[in-house]
């Protein structure tokens, strides 16, 4: 179909490996301040809170660390300074306050641990922060829960005013590591205009049914690696977005996710930069997307890799942002006098995918698709759930839901498709409606080449050893 343009080189994983050659200090010979020393009884019931904060401002070595001897720490929001290192053993868990006055008056510093302005501070030691996301429900529904909001306090507005879980903001040399995050009430960990950022060996757990409880939200933050993560949550699991500055260089890898929205993200916030992201190695399970870029707000993406990924995507409740997609690029403006967005130098390598709908590809008429590889692609579509199909979902904003019929690969607005090594397969019977392995119009996308494409109707007949596996090979 025509000579594809020239495609980028797909970048090294971008490792930072400077994270993890920081200073490395063996905790059993690092002092540490108990918060039992200052009057914390963690007995669940009472709050802790003042304890806490006077072990964390006695500290005066390099780092510190503030440990909980086993029990459960009751606290309104505490705050974290430079050097300090909270040392959550397994067996203690630090609860978050469910009430108003437990937070900050201003919204944006609603955390149940919160870092500003800090250097060189973290989280770890094998223990759970649970920010008792089930007491903020409302109704549950289990399409998806009726929550809580604040907003009548003033301080926000709409229906998600909920206390985030962790929030690092403006800080440098932050290390989050071999610590559970569970049951946030909003957003579990949420790194703002951070610089150097290392988390790993992390384990992510939200309600299932509930909004908003995103896993990693990464906010106008550069030089962050994540590893070895599990996040098993409602809402999107790893999220880099740009509200006032452009983020560049963050690295995923090793990591298994499961949520009712995308696994990861891209957006929606997109109003500045989004450049040199990899994400490699990392399992998707029953998710409703997999792999999404969602860009709304005129920001530009660049260099983007995706690697060694295996994908499980199913319908849920069409509430939810998303139709099953493996595959969501898109670039639309969020209202009618938003700016369009562009993306380029986009590679899927080596990617395997179950799915009950087919990868979405969709640029706008001011924001096009360029120069998207896809290598090593291994499709399998079948459909397993009573969720209605054919719509297409543009959301947030653009045009909505729209009723489509279902293809492999839905093509609009794009200038450079490289598709080498693609193999698709259609599992008979509910199929049969939506085997259509491309749709485009040729007055919208252009210059696309296709090297190795395979489609075909997979039969399973009576007696046939063979398996559609959850997982292809490349």
């Amino acid at each position: 179909m025509g000579g594809g343009a020239a495609a980028a080189p797909i970048p090294r994983l971008t490792a930072i490996a400077f994270l993890f050659l920081l200073p490395i200090v063996i905790q059993s010979h690092t002092p540490s301040i108990s918060v039992r020393d200052f009057g914390a009884t963690g007995d669940g019931k009472h709050y802790d809170t003042a304890a806490i904060q006077s072990a964390i401002g006695s500290c005066r070595t390099k780092p510190c660390y503030v440990t909980f001897p086993t029990g459960t720490y009751l606290t309104a929001t505490i705050f974290l300074k430079s050097n300090v290192i909270l040392d959550i053993p397994k067996g203690s868990t630090i609860l978050g306050g469910t009430k108003l006055e437990d937070y900050p008056k201003e919204f944006d510093r609603w955390y149940v641990i919160l870092a500003e302005n800090a250097r060189d501070v973290g989280i770890t030691g094998g223990g759970v922060v649970d920010g008792q996301g089930l007491e903020f429900v409302v109704k549950f529904d289990e399409r998806k829960n009726v929550m809580v909001s604040w907003n009548q306090t003033g301080a926000c507005s709409g229906d998600e005013c909920r206390p985030r879980l962790v929030g690092f903001l403006d800080s440098t040399n932050v290390r989050v590591w071999n610590v559970t995050f569970r049951q946030p009430a909003y957003w579990c960990l949420h790194i703002v205009r951070c610089e150097n950022t290392s988390i790993h060996d992390v384990s992510i757990y939200g309600d299932f049914n509930t909004p908003n409880n995103d896993g990693i939200d990464i906010e106008d933050s550069n030089n962050t690696v994540i590893t070895r993560c599990h996040i098993d949550t409602g809402d999107d699991a790893i999220c880099p977005k740009t509200y006032t500055s452009p983020l560049y260089n963050l690295t995923a890898t090793n990591s298994w996710i499961r949520t009712k929205s995308s696994a990861i993200k891209l957006g929606s916030a997109s109003w500045f930069e989004l450049n040199n992201l990899v994400f490699d190695n990392i399992t998707i399970v029953d998710s409703h997307r997999g792999l999404a870029l969602q860009i709304r707000d005129g920001g530009n993406v660049s260099d983007i890799t995706f690697s060694n990924i295996n994908i499980s995507t199913r319908y849920y409740d069409p509430s939810w942002w998303g139709r099953a997609e493996p595959i969501y690029v898109t670039t639309c403006p969020r209202h009618s006098n938003s700016s369009e967005g562009s993306i380029s130098n986009l590679n899927f390598v080596n990617i395997s995918a179950v799915s009950e709908n087919g990868i979405f590809l969709s640029g706008s008429k001011g924001g096009l698709l360029r120069n998207l590889r896809f290598i090593n692609i291994n499709l399998t579509y079948k459909r397993w759930t009573k969720y209605m199909g054919g719509l297409v979902d543009y959301r947030p904003g653009c045009q909505g839901l729209v009723n489509h019929s279902t293809a492999g690969i839905i093509m609009e607005h794009i200038d450079g498709l490289d598709v080498e090594n693609v193999n698709m397969r259609w599992f008979d019977g509910r199929t049969v409606q939506w085997d259509n392995p491309l749709d485009f119009r040729p007055s919208t996308v252009n210059n696309i080449s296709l090297l190795n494409f395979h489609s075909g109707v997979y039969k399973q007949g009576r007696g046939s050893s063979e398996q559609i596996p959850l997982f292809g090979s490349n």
